[in-house]
């Protein structure tokens, strides 16, 4: 008799059509995850769906609005119909303005923060209400340095990320509270290239990138993916600009302050003007029906790193802090042999 074979782990990815999600989508497909793909835009979403398939994996994809909360639950009814028990929800979608705050309107501010923040929230209570009754699960919150130093030209964005930070504090500690098996952990990122800059709303008069130094986007999906595998740490910072942006805005955040009113305008666009007919996903996808795929990297790839030591180093820091206790250990025993 053979070995009975294992049921695949069915995962949940939102924003999974481009940029960090996908990124991500791809990684759990090589490993024979089941994964169903969260997305409004049509176009992306099926070119996501078909790698997942070349890899050998299972796809789902579902066109929805993380916004909507009762279309967030159907898909959630649907993927555990069709996929099996949710073991892992990844929340990694957004939309935001690139733009003065007040040159930001109520309305598109509004819309950023419900996409982004209110879409976290409901992903997450979706998760909660097939994981909860089973007492197994993880939810990971992609999130951003930016969740804790706010930065000029993108206050809806960086209220939306400082705003899950606090939910998903105040939902870890009532998780503890019930005695609760479902993990939640946050992976806190630097900037991607991903192509994001190519359709968020964008009032900049040249085009906007950014800041320096870069990562690719499987940068950010390994830390996710580790994250998954070791939802246990309550965050995993990824990039040496992101450790620096939150211990340095502890610091001295009033320092930061002066630094970024001077200098957060600039380094957040090109020299190239900002072309007035470029595509933006706020109120409809970017890559809807007749669209474009806008896949997993933007416009940076020359300027963008494809490893970060930093990141490595944090997933593997139980293997370093052996090593360094080896090497300690050794020293000492050559000392003593002397």
């Amino acid at each position: 008799m053979g070995r009975s074979r294992q049921p695949a782990r069915v995962a949940v990815v939102t924003g999974a059509s481009a940029g960090v999600g996908r990124a991500t989508v791809r990684l759990l497909a090589r490993r024979g995850t089941a994964v169903a793909l969260l997305a409004r835009g049509s176009t992306g979403l099926a070119a996501a769906a078909e790698e997942v398939r070349t890899a050998g994996g299972t796809a789902l994809p579902v066109e929805v609005d993380m916004a909507d909360h009762d279309a967030v639950v159907a898909a959630g009814d649907r993927v555990e119909a069709e996929l099996g028990p949710i073991d892992l929800w990844i929340n990694a979608a957004f939309s935001s303005v690139f733009a003065p705050f007040q040159e930001t309107r109520p309305e598109e501010f509004r819309r950023a923060m419900e996409v982004t923040y209110l879409g976290y929230v409901h992903g997450t209570r979706v998760a909660l209400a097939h994981m909860t009754p089973r007492d197994h699960g993880t939810i990971v919150q992609v999130g951003s340095a930016l969740a804790y130093r706010g930065i000029p030209l993108q206050a809806a964005y960086c209220g939306a990320k400082h705003a899950i930070v606090g939910f998903t504090e105040s939902l870890r500690c009532e998780l503890r509270h019930d005695g609760s098996n479902v993990q939640v952990t946050m992976v806190q990122l630097p900037a991607l290239n991903t192509p994001q800059f190519d359709w968020l709303l964008s009032r900049l008069p040249h085009n906007a990138q950014p800041v320096p130094p870069i990562y690719e986007p499987v940068v950010a999906a390994r830390a996710i993916v580790a994250a998954a595998d070791r939802p246990s740490r309550r965050e995993y910072w990824v990039g040496t600009s992101t450790v620096l942006t939150i211990l340095g805005n502890r610091i001295a955040p009033g320092l930061l302050d002066r630094y970024l009113a001077r200098t957060g305008y600039s380094s957040q666009q090109t020299s190239q003007p900002a072309d007035p007919n470029r595509p933006a996903n706020l109120w409809q996808p970017a890559d809807g029906p007749q669209g474009r795929d806008f896949g997993v990297r933007g416009s940076f790839g020359g300027r963008s790193h494809s490893r970060s030591p930093q990141a490595w180093l944090s997933r593997h820091r139980r293997l370093v802090a052996a090593a360094g206790v080896g090497a300690a250990a050794m020293g000492a025993l050559a000392w003593r042999s002397r």
